[in-house]
């Protein structure tokens, strides 16, 4: 009987030594993994410029849903008021009430604040402006005046002319 239970604890190791081998063995080679990061590379390569072109593409709609949207309540500014903010006292006039300004019903902006452009930047108002009442406008992208492409100038007049052509 001695030989039975030696001949079975030596087939129990010995196939317990093959499970531990295969639980060695799972998972995938270096062959694989590479191809599977050359496929995401090239992926990632075709897709990532034209993802990167819309986020920037949203990030100037965004500016000019922000600057129609300050147009709109300078235009309930001035029903209340009969004059449009100074360039001194500026966007900020359509969250806290400035001095001499009697009929004043604001905030005309949500949250009590004066948002920043998409790039973090401040928007500039001036009144008078130089074709109308009043100017607002966000340098863009690299937040100098001027520029082209997504670094260009953004203002209400801009949106207009855009329409136009």
């Amino acid at each position: 009987m001695k030989p039975v239970k030696n001949a079975g604890r030596f087939s129990a190791r010995r196939a317990e030594h093959n499970r531990e081998r295969d639980v060695g063995q799972l998972g995938f080679t270096l062959v694989e993994m590479l191809v599977v990061i050359t496929i995401i590379g090239l992926i990632m390569g075709l897709i990532g410029p034209r993802v990167l072109n819309y986020l920037s593409e949203s990030k100037v709609k965004a500016a000019k849903i922000q600057l129609q949207s300050f147009g709109s309540a300078l235009d309930l500014f001035y029903l209340d008021a009969g004059r449009f903010p100074s360039t001194a006292e500026g966007l900020a006039a359509l969250v806290r009430r400035t001095p001499g300004i009697a009929a004043w019903n604001g905030p005309y902006l949500k949250g009590g604040n004066v948002p920043n452009d998409p790039w973090s930047n401040a928007y500039v108002y001036r009144s008078p402006g130089d074709r109308g009442p009043y100017d607002i406008l966000s340098y863009g992208a690299d937040g100098q005046e001027g520029g082209s492409g997504l670094a260009a100038d953004i203002s209400i007049e801009n949106m207009a002319s855009a329409k136009n052509e």
